[in-house]
C-alpha cells in the first residue's frame, strides 16, 4: 500500500494532462487513521464518477464491540454512519470546480427505512465506507489541485466526523442501536406469542405526501382498541402497549378515506426497521409477509394454480401453468402460490389492487353462471384453509362485500384513522344472514418441485484463457470456462434489465428503495451464471442465492469491486424477482 504523500506526488504529476492520465490513480493509500482505496476512475468528467472507499480499522474507529455483535445492531450502525456520511458530504458537495461532476461527493441516500447496504460495511476487523467523487477538470484536462483539496482536505474532515466514534454523538450512536435490538426483540415476541403484527400506540402511519415517505405533521396518532392492547416489555425502551394482531384472518373495514390502506401500507412495511421520528419505529410485521394484488400482463412460469383455477375452457393445465401475458385472476392465483412457496406466513390484501373475480362470487352470480362453469375458485373459499392447514394468515382489506366477515377472526373498523373492534358486534350480525359459501373442496398445498431452464445466451466467448469479467471478477463459471458478464442496468426501484431484457418490479409492492433492485440484478445474474442448471428447484436456487450473499457478501456477486448502491433485499423479493424475469 502506498502512503498518502506518494498519492499526492503522483497526482500533482499529472496535472493538466488529459482525463484518462487520472486512471493511473487506482490503487490503495495509507492515510493518516484510514485507508483510501480507488476503485474505478471516470473515463471522463462528465461520465458516472469514480467509485472509492475507504477501511477504518476497529482499534481506530473505536466503536464499543456491542454495537456490531448482532445483525441487528450491525445493520443499525451501518444506516447511522451512513446517513452521518453522507450528511457531511453535503456540506463539501460541488465546492471542487471543475465541469460535468467535477467536485461530486455522494454516497446513497437512505431512506426511512433501515437496510443493509453496500455503501457501508461493518467486518470483524474493519469498517469500509463506499462512495463517489466526480475527478475535477477543466473541460477534460486534468485539475490536480482541487481533487487534492478533495481527497486531503474535504474527505478526510468527513471521515473523521463520520467513523471515528470519538467524533460523534456517543447518545445518538446508542439510541439508533437500542432502537434496532428493540424492534427485533418485537420481531421474537411476534414468533412467540403467535401474533402477525404490532402497532404501537402514538405510531404516526400516514406519510407526508405521495412522492414523500416522511410522516404526516398534525396526523392522528394510532390507538389500539383495549380488546386487542397488548402491553410488551423490551430490553431497552420498557414496556411499550399497542395493537396485536393475532395469526389468522383479521379484516380491516371502514368508509372511503378513513385510513384502511393507510393501516395496511404502514403493515407492509413493517417487515422493515425504521429510524428513530419516522412514526412507525414499532410498526412490525412478520417478516416474511408479501403484499399480494393482480398483475395483469406478468409473465407466470410453470406455476400449480389448481388451487384457485381449473378446468380452462382450452384445456390448459393449471397444475404447471405458463403465461407470457396473465390475466389479473391468474397473476394474483400465481402470485399466492409463489409467496407460499417462498415460505410466507402472511398475507397482506388490500381489494381495491385485487382482482374481483378471484376474491370471490356472490350468491347471485353463482346462481347465473353455474360453478360448473366457473374455473375460479374465489380466495374467499381457499382463505380460511391457507391458515388452518398451510399456516398462513391474511390480513385483508375489504370495503365492497360482506362475505368476507364470515370468515375473519378479527375485524377492525377504521373510523377516522382510528381502529375499532366491531368483531362481536358483525359476528352477530352474520348469524341473522344466510351465510354465503366460504370453503371449497379439494385443498392441497402445491409441491414445490419447479424447475428453470437454464440460459442460452448467444454470442458469448466461452475458452480457457479466463477473460476479465466487466464487474472485476475473473469471469469464470463451475467449469473453469470464462465467459463475459451479463450487462446490467437499474431503473429505479420498478425495473432492470439484464442483457436487455426488462424485469419489471412495479407491482412488488415491499421493495422499499431502488438499490434492492440493484441488487436483484447481480443476483439473477449470478443465478443464471452460477446456479440454475435446469435441475435445481426454485427454492433450492433462491436459498443459494441467499446463503451466498450471507455468507461471502457483496463480494461473491461483484466480484473485488463492490460498487456503492446496494441493498439486500428479502428472501420474498428474490422469489418475486425471478418469477418475473422473462427470459
Amino acid at each position: 500500500m502506498k502512503s498518502s504523500e506518494e498519492l499526492r506526488s503522483q497526482l500533482r504529476s499529472i496535472d493538466h494532462r488529459g482525463y484518462p492520465a487520472y486512471k493511473s490513480l487506482a490503487g490503495s493509500y495509507q492515510f493518516p487513521g484510514f485507508a483510501l482505496i480507488i476503485d474505478h476512475v471516470q473515463g471522463d468528467p462528465f461520465a458516472s464518477p469514480s467509485a472509492l472507499h475507504v477501511e477504518v480499522a476497529h482499534s481506530v474507529a473505536g466503536f464499543s464491540k456491542e454495537y456490531y455483535a448482532k445483525d441487528c445492531s450491525r445493520i443499525a450502525l451501518q444506516d447511522f454512519l451512513t446517513r452521518r456520511l453522507a450528511s457531511m458530504f453535503e456540506d463539501f458537495n460541488f465546492k471542487a470546480k471543475g465541469s460535468g461532476k467535477s467536485g461530486l461527493l455522494s454516497i446513497t441516500r437512505c431512506g426511512q427505512e433501515v437496510l443493509e447496504r453496500s455503501a457501508c460495511q461493518i467486518t470483524e476487523e474493519k469498517i469500509i465506507a463506499r462512495f463517489h467523487v466526480g475527478f475535477p477538470a477543466f473541460g477534460r484536462t486534468i485539475n490536480a489541485g482541487e481533487l487534492e483539496k478533495i481527497l486531503f482536505d474535504f474527505l478526510p474532515r468527513c471521515i473523521n466526523n463520520s467513523l471515528f466514534y470519538k467524533r460523534l454523538d456517543g447518545k445518538k450512536v446508542e439510541e439508533a442501536v437500542f432502537l434496532a435490538e428493540d424492534q427485533e426483540a418485537v420481531r421474537h415476541l411476534l414468533e412467540k406469542e403467535g401474533l402477525s403484527a404490532f402497532v404501537a400506540n402514538g405510531a404516526v402511519l400516514p406519510r407526508k405526501s405521495g412522492v414523500s415517505d416522511l410522516p404526516m405533521e398534525k396526523s392522528i396518532p394510532f390507538y389500539s382498541p383495549a380488546s386487542m392492547e397488548r402491553t410488551l416489555v423490551l430490553p431497552h425502551r420498557g414496556e411499550i402497549s399497542g395493537m396485536a394482531i393475532p395469526r389468522g384472518i383479521t379484516l380491516i373495514v371502514g368508509g372511503g378515506y378513513h385510513g384502511k390502506s393507510t393501516l395496511l401500507e404502514a403493515l407492509q412495511t413493517g417487515v422493515y426497521n425504521h429510524i428513530g421520528g419516522d412514526g412507525r419505529e414499532f410498526v412490525i410485521t412478520d417478516n416474511t409477509a408479501v403484499k399480494l394484488r393482480a398483475e395483469d400482463g406478468r409473465s407466470v412460469r410453470k406455476v400449480d394454480i389448481s388451487l384457485f383455477i381449473n378446468d380452462l375452457p382450452n384445456g390448459t393445465d393449471t397444475t404447471c401453468f405458463s403465461t407470457m401475458d396473465a390475466s389479473g385472476s391468474t397473476s394474483q392465483a400465481a402470485g399466492v402460490i409463489e409467496s407460499m412457496e417462498s415460505g410466507a406466513r402472511l398475507f397482506l390484501i388490500d381489494e381495491d389492487t385485487s382482482a374481483t373475480n378471484f376474491m370471490l362470487r356472490d350468491d347471485f352470480m353463482q346462481q347465473v353462471i353455474s360453478r360448473e362453469k366457473e374455473p375460479i375458485t374465489p380466495f374467499l373459499e381457499r382463505a380460511r384453509q391457507l391458515y388452518e392447514q398451510a399456516g398462513i394468515s391474511t390480513i385483508l382489506v375489504a370495503g365492497s362485500s360482506g362475505a368476507f366477515f364470515y370468515i375473519a377472526d378479527h375485524i377492525l373498523q377504521m373510523d377516522n384513522y382510528r381502529p375499532v373492534d366491531i368483531t362481536e358486534e358483525v359476528k352477530v350480525l352474520c348469524k341473522e344472514r344466510k351465510a354465503p359459501r366460504t370453503e371449497a373442496a379439494g385443498f392441497q398445498v402445491p409441491g414445490f418441485t419447479r424447475t428453470f431452464p437454464p440460459m442460452e445466451r448467444k454470442g458469448v466467448r466461452d475458452d480457457r484463457r479466463g477473460r476479465q469479467g466487466r464487474d472485476g471478477g475473473n469471469g469464470r463459471d463451475r467449469g473453469g470456462k470464462s465467459h463475459e458478464h451479463m450487462k446490467t442496468k437499474t431503473f429505479g426501484k420498478d425495473s432492470f434489465s439484464l442483457d436487455k431484457q426488462t424485469v419489471d418490479m412495479r407491482y412488488v409492492e415491499q421493495l422499499a428503495d431502488g438499490e434492492q433492485t440493484n441488487a436483484l440484478a447481480h443476483l439473477l445474474r449470478y443465478g443464471l451464471e452460477q446456479v440454475i442448471d435446469g435441475k435445481r428447484t426454485v427454492r433450492q436456487i433462491v436459498e443459494i442465492l441467499s446463503a451466498t450473499l450471507e455468507k461471502k457478501g457483496w463480494e461473491a456477486l461483484c466480484g473485488s469491486y463492490v460498487p456503492c448502491g446496494l441493498a439486500k433485499p428479502r428472501v420474498q423479493e428474490i422469489f418475486a424477482c425471478l418469477n418475473r424475469f422473462r427470459g
